[in-house]
This record gives structure tokens, sequence and C-alpha cells, in this order.
């Protein structure tokens, strides 16, 4: 196969020609870099979007597609590498360029004659000079990328606002066990996008905590977080509770109410234990999902609303809809994209880890315990049917009997009724 090489200097840079308006998306969390950035496009009859964070950058993206995406070289909400493989695969025919000049094999898919004027703004922005050759290796039907002959790296030369680069971990979630690894990259790979999550896992899992970190990863994040626990309603207040109801639409309805979903405007609604949804509201909430119109209960106006659907369950909702316990509509509306939170047996090397956080987290209002290793020993073999729920209980029952003394003994730890471990 024949390659085209590209050779760019100095001098071929400077002379650049507009090619007409086109429109770039500049993704930074520096507002300083931005701007400086954003002139020198402008300059060049680049229309330019600016965008904060990934999540910002793919909404934007989903809304109207751009030429190019100039992007730093990490971000604030998501992981760099999962976001660049994701924008490549929605959007292969765009320009991509990383602001710190270390592009390599398939980071980018610049081609000529916009990679020109992007690399110009770029300079100007900065005074990068370019002393030597860059080089751009493209074989017509292969993945372009960029060869530089000597790197150059923007943000070392302009670091007064250079920020930490965050942990590829997320905060809400921890672990370090592959299984937790795995959710975190489903985390961060939906939570910018509008899509139905489901998720699923066994009670205690922390499924509300994940619905945490896509809320807060999301777009939406500075909009409500509104949670309703279908298991924990009346089934005859459940509809009230989600569709909210006029006054006098029921007897004790003596006044009017915003429901679960309206409040959630913008935002997201999450609708923990759904299995426990009956099926006449399933229909409902189906009907609310494909058209996102609802109507209260004893109004016949309709009401439009924007949100953003995560759910919950401990059972296995597919089954139940074979035995026509649980709309199988419903069931493909909402695991759009499925997440499943491993159970607390199979996540043997997270327990050490989640035994120091929850005892720092005891530790705030009183003298901070330790285990010891006989302790830790027996927390680690245990099955834990209660999963992460009942790791936090037994740790606090452990805290309480160890009274003054700073580390956990084997004779504190105990399950089910406070039984001794033996």
């Amino acid at each position: 196969m024949t390659e085209t090489i590209i050779t760019v200097g100095q001098s071929n840079i400077e002379h650049l020609q507009p090619l007409g308006i086109r429109t770039v998306v500049l993704l930074s969390a520096d507002t300083s870099l931005r701007s400086r950035i954003r002139s020198s496009l402008m300059s060049l009859r680049w229309q330019v979007r600016e965008a904060s964070g990934g999540a910002e950058a793919i909404a934007q993206l989903e809304e109207s597609p751009a030429e190019a995406l100039l992007m730093d070289s990490w971000l604030p909400d998501l992981d760099a590498t999962e976001f660049v493989t994701q924008i490549q695969l929605l959007y292969p025919l765009m320009e991509f360029l990383r602001l710190d000049g270390s592009v390599q094999d398939e980071s980018c898919r610049l081609r000529s004659p916009r990679r020109h004027e992007l690399l110009h703004a770029l300079r100007e922005a900065h005074n990068t000079v370019l002393n030597d050759t860059v080089v751009w290796a493209m074989a017509p039907t292969a993945v372009p990328h960029i060869v530089p002959s000597r790197s150059f790296d923007i943000r070392s030369r302009h670091s007064e606002n250079c920020l930490t680069k965050p942990s590829a971990t997320i905060p809400e979630l921890v672990g370090q066990c592959p299984l937790m690894t795995e959710v975190a990259h489903l985390i961060r790979l939906v939570a910018p996008r509008r899509t139905s999550v489901l998720i699923e896992g066994e009670t205690g899992t922390g499924k509300e905590i994940v619905a945490h970190a896509l809320h807060r990863l999301s777009l939406r994040a500075s909009k409500p977080l509104t949670i309703l626990n279908c298991a924990a309603i009346p089934e005859a207040l459940l509809e009230a509770e989600l569709f909210g109801h006029t006054r006098g639409a029921f007897t004790g309805a003596v006044h009017a109410r915003t429901g679960r979903i309206e409040a959630a405007h913008g935002g997201t609604l999450f609708l923990d234990e759904i299995g426990e949804m009956p099926l006449a509201l399933q229909s409902k909430l189906l009907r609310f999902l494909d058209c996102g119109e609802l109507q209260r209960v004893g109004d016949n106006e309709i009401v439009r609303v924007d949100v953003r659907v995560i759910a919950a369950t401990h059972q296995p909702l597919e089954i139940l809809a074979l035995k026509g316990l649980f709309r199988l509509d419903l069931y493909h509306r909402l695991a759009v994209f499925p997440i499943e939170v491993p159970p607390l047996r199979l996540r043997e090397r997270d327990i050490d880890l989640l035994s120091e956080h929850f005892l720092d987290r005891l530790g705030q209002d009183a003298p901070r315990k330790h285990l010891c290793a006989e302790s830790a020993t027996r927390l680690a073999t245990h099955t834990w049917p209660g999963n992460v729920r009942e790791l936090v209980h037994v740790l606090e029952r452990a805290v309480i009997l160890a009274q003054n003394r700073s580390h956990l003994e084997l004779s504190d730890i105990r399950f089910g009724r406070g039984t001794l471990v033996t």
C-alpha cells in the first residue's frame, strides 16, 4: 500500500489562507487555554464551540456535528483514553488533535488542509515554535496518524492553570477488582448520554451509588436527581407519586402535587426496585419513555418533561417478563444500557479497601478503629449474603463492641443477629 507523506514546515503554516467557515469543538477545562485558542481559530474563520468536559463535548456533537475536535490532554469528568476511543467510533471522519501534541498511532485523524489551520491556531495561541518539521504519514485506506519529529507540549509552555490529572477511577466506587473496573468503565461511557440505564445486582451491592455516579458525570449534574423506590410506596399511591395529581383527583388529594417525573425535569429520575412496579402502571411509564409526555392523575393536560431515566432492580426482569410478570417492551426500553453490579463475594480483593473506607467514615465522629490481622482474614472469608450493606453494618457493630480499643478484635466481628464469630 502506497503512503502519502505530507511535510509541513513553519513557513508553510504562516502562509495559510482561510478555507471557509467550519466548526470546531474546543475541549479543555482550562478557561484561559480555551480563550487563546478560540481567538486564533476565529481569525481563520472557524466557528468555535467550547466544552469544559468530555460529557459536554459529546452532547454538543450529538446536537450538531463538527468538522474538528481539539482536546486537552486530560478531562475532568471522563477517562481521556476511553473518550478518544468513543469519539473515533462515533465520528470517524472528524478531524481530531490532542492539545498536548502527544498524538500517536490512531489518536488523531487530521487530514490536509484543515490540519494546517489547526496547528497554526495552536502555535499562534501559545507562541509554540515548530523548529523541526512535522510529518504526517497517511495511507489512502488506513487510519491517518501523526509522526512528530520532535514532541512539542503546548501545556508545558502554558501551565499557570495546569491541573492535576484526576484518578481514572470513579470517586463513588471503592474497589480495584476487574469487575468493578468494568463497572466504572461502563459508567464513564454512558454517563454523558441520554440513554436509559438499567442497573442490576443483588440487594446491598450499591446500585444507588452507581446511579449517583451516572448523574454526576452527566450533563444533567446541575439539575435534580430524583429518587423513587417503587417498593416503598403503596400500589394505590404509586401512580400519583410518579406522575403527580390534581386537587380532588382521589380521596385525600386536598392539594395538587407535582410528581417525581416532573420534579426531575432537566435532570435524572432514578427508579429503584423497578421490578415492584404494578403492570398497569408500567404501560403508562412506557408511554412516557417513548414520547416524553405525561398526564397528572385527574388531569387531561399533556405535560412534556425532559428526564433521563435510570432504573435498578435485584430481580431478573427478563425472566419475569417471559413469565408475564413484567412488561417485556418496558424491560427492553429500560435496559438499553445494562450495568451489572457484582456481589461482594466476587470482590474478595476489594474487602480490605471497603473496610478501610467505611472505618474512615465511622471514625469521623469517634476515634478511628483498625482491623487486626485475624479480623481482616475473617471478613475476607465471609460469603456476604447482604453484600456491601452487610459489611457496613458488621463494621459499625464491631466499632461499638470495641469501645475504647483502637483495634477491632476477632470477637468484635459478629454476623447475623450479633452472633459471635467462632
